[in-house]
């Protein structure tokens, strides 16, 4: 039988003991920031998957190499309308949204 580990934390009561409960400015501002981080780290492992370049990709959605490299690098945030057109025209995907309530 392992022993519990009473060091460790979940994620989400580090980020209430840092950055407060849901709801409040520093946490909503933390969970943003996260969003933004998500789209650009799953833009760039599609990317990847598909063999392509960020010049290829740019080349194939109607946008530039530097737009790609700052959406992935989460220096720019992203349309969805022009997220839509690199998922579908550049990548050749489909581009999914969901609100959870």
């Amino acid at each position: 039988m392992k022993k519990k580990n009473n060091n460790l934390t979940t994620l989400e009561d580090f980020k209430v003991k840092n950055y407060g409960k849901r709801g409040t400015k520093k946490r909503e501002e933390l969970e943003a920031g996260y969003e933004n981080f998500k789209i650009g780290v799953l833009l760039l492992e599609a990317r990847l998957e598909k063999g392509l370049t960020q010049e290829q990709l740019a080349a194939k959605a109607g946008t530039t190499k530097s737009y790609i490299s700052k959406i992935e690098n989460n220096i720019k945030e992203v349309r969805i309308s022009t997220l839509q057109k690199i998922v579908e025209t550049g990548l050749g995907g489909h581009l999914e949204l969901s609100i959870k309530l």
